[in-house]
């Protein structure tokens, strides 16, 4: 997996880049940047680096500054920071490390220190990144969670409102599951939920949608940038993709297989709305489209 990980290299001294490079390149992936303004625009992109070794003492904008506005920036707070300094006091390693930095490396840096500091955090990186995904999905279904969703429904509101773009929010439900428990048992009710979770979850293709296990037989979707109209489109896909795995449901009064409801809402985000009025009409279309027979959705677009 070594080799796979990526490290940007931040220092204004040709011979510190070109040693590091010539030390790690073999097991890893380098980007390099000569100062920090150079470091910043770098990670201004999706490809970001695993780990970052970054020098102290810089012309401009020194190690500090560029760690603080690191650790102010949601896309690059995550990232672990290796200082490289030949500043050896307590003040400069005590500040470093309250702003954010995991470690020190002194100058000039031993072969072996080098790999085994950075071997170490990008294993830390890992089962962290591991933790953080396990807590973010479902257990029985193992697709996102609701933790997971009530994260991505702020976040992709926060950004609808920045670029003023529309957001839409699906609920769904299968239905009469629990007549479906009761014909079926709870271990094919399990196997239910998780055929219909992965059905559902492959009609997401873009990053910025998201379909989650909200509780029970619910779920529950976010659709970034989506109008009415693509929302519509999407809630179909989803029931399309239910009634496609043509799973028996004896004891429905809808269909001879199992089928969900939605509820489909929209809104062009503004300062005096919130996510939850979106997530709450979301929620009575869906109650809106049992009550019409359900193996459908109900939609509406909400006054900005």
């Amino acid at each position: 997996m070594e080799h796979h990980s990526k490290i940007l290299i931040v220092d204004d001294e040709f011979f510190n880049i070109e040693s590091l490079v010539g030390l790690l390149k073999t097991t890893y992936k380098i980007m390099v940047a000569k100062n920090g303004e150079q470091a910043l625009r770098a990670l201004q992109g999706d490809a970001l680096p695993d780990l970052i070794l970054l020098d102290i003492i810089m012309p401009g904008m020194d190690g500090f500054e560029v760690l603080r506005r690191l650790k102010e920036n949601p896309h690059t707070r995550e990232i672990p920071v290796i200082f490289l300094t030949s500043k050896n006091d307590i003040e400069s390693e005590s500040q470093g490390l309250y702003l954010g930095a995991v470690d020190y490396i002194s100058k000039p840096f031993h072969t072996t220190i080098v790999h085994a500091r950075i071997r170490t955090h990008l294993g830390l990186k890992r089962k962290m990144a591991l933790l953080e995904k396990m807590v973010s999905l479902d257990g029985l279904t193992e697709i996102p969670n609701r933790r997971s969703f009530d994260s991505a429904k702020k976040r992709e509101w926060d950004r609808a409102m920045r670029a003023g773009e529309p957001i839409s929010l699906i609920m769904m439900d299968v239905d009469q599951f629990k007549q479906y428990n009761d014909h079926y048992g709870h271990s094919g009710g399990d196997v239910c939920l998780q055929s219909v979770a992965r059905a559902l979850f492959n009609c997401m293709h873009r990053p910025g949608d998201l379909v989650a296990r909200y509780g029970g037989e619910e779920f529950v979707a976010i659709l970034a940038n989506t109008d009415p109209e693509g929302s519509e489109r999407v809630a179909e896909q989803l029931r399309q993709a239910v009634v496609a795995l043509q799973m028996p449901h004896a004891s429905s009064t809808v269909a001879a297989h199992v089928t969900i409801s939605l509820g489909v809402a929209t809104i062009l985000p503004t300062p005096v709305a919130t996510p939850e009025q979106l997530q709450e009409a979301a929620d009575q279309m869906l109650y809106e489209a049992k009550r019409q027979g359900r193996n459908r959705f109900c939609k509406i677009s909400l006054p900005c």
